[in-house]
């Protein structure tokens, strides 16, 4: 179901109503529903994903499905360091009891429809099973024929075998269904998948590259990684699960983790992809208001938002 923006969302301190210099994101971000965009607006587009059915049915934390609009009142408060670029707020999707697999096509059309208006979608979830509508949205938009490459930073797989689909099986739905889609996971952890889940990631031709491992060699290993894939694909899209963050600096996530990643590799690792030159666009998922700790969690993900947006390489 589709919400409409919240515009009282978008509100904070005020140094300036002048000097754009001075500006917040709440100053500068519009709030408009999706029938109300101007023609070729060339934007970034804040689309809310409140879900978290398929949290729910992979066994986790529920209360994903507010994170969105919390992420949203945190990125109001930021200095706005994006440029000349607009930013607007065009709502949620909202999943409606059960049905995830039909708010997560409502969740593909509208980001095919952004991605048709020459914008950047900035899709806030929710659910890992954010994901997948946000894969729909994007392949809508390219067509059948071109490749397209997905990076995940996770410390899980989410390849489950599961009859039912839910947060862990997106990539193994979309990867049986899609044969020019890749997959590469950045920040995987052995105690976080079991070995039938590796096999399953070989067997599907995933690459991945373990937490520990990230930043070995000054990251140049992993830097040399994402050029070739991104190299192999004609778009990437990149998604960011932030349980794949050391559970100190993310508290509020479904799936808490202990040995996680620290929070400027996260960033370090955001700011190389997207300034690759074929990256459609971006999805932050599994922050949880209902177990974060005095907004932590999703403070940190308006804050690796906003990097993303700073760096994204925009046509």
């Amino acid at each position: 179901m589709y919400k409409l923006p919240i515009k009282d969302i978008w509100s904070g301190r005020i140094d300036s109503t002048e000097e754009k210099n001075s500006f917040r994101f709440h100053q500068t971000v519009a709030v408009k529903s999706l029938k109300e965009l101007a023609e070729n607006e060339n934007a970034f587009y804040f689309i809310g994903f409140e879900c978290d059915e398929g949290v729910r049915r992979n066994k986790g934390r529920i209360g994903a499905a507010k994170g969105p609009n919390e992420i949203k009142k945190a990125l109001a408060k930021l200095p706005y360091h994006i440029g000349e670029v607009n930013t607007v707020d065009v709502g949620n999707i909202a999943c409606e009891g059960s049905e995830m697999e039909k708010a997560q096509e409502e969740l593909g059309g509208a980001v095919t429809a952004l991605l048709q208006n020459s914008g950047t979608p900035i899709i806030l979830g929710g659910g890992h099973e954010t994901l997948y509508g946000h894969y729909l949205g994007v392949r809508e938009y390219l067509g059948g024929d071109a490749t397209l490459g997905i990076i995940n930073i996770d410390a899980h797989f989410d390849m489950r075998h599961d009859q039912t689909p839910s947060s862990g099986t997106m990539f193994r739905q979309i990867l049986e269904q899609d044969e020019n889609a890749g997959y590469l996971c950045l920040g995987i952890q052995d105690f976080g998948n079991t070995k039938s889940l590796f096999e399953t990631a070989d067997a599907y031709g995933c690459i991945y590259i373990r937490e520990e491992s990230i930043e070995e060699n000054q990251f140049r290993d992993t830097f040399k990684a994402i050029d070739a894939f991104a190299e192999k694909y004609d778009f990437i899209m990149l998604t960011l699960c932030t349980d794949s963050i050391v559970s100190s600096e993310a508290p509020g996530v479904s799936a808490p983790s202990p040995f996680g990643l620290e929070p400027k590799t996260v960033r370090k690792l955001l700011r190389y992809i997207v300034s690759k030159e074929n990256i459609t666009s971006f999805d932050i998922a599994e922050v949880n208001p209902a177990v974060d700790e005095n907004n932590k969690t999703a403070t940190l993900a308006a804050l690796l938002v906003a990097e993303v947006m700073k760096k994204f390489n925009r046509k």
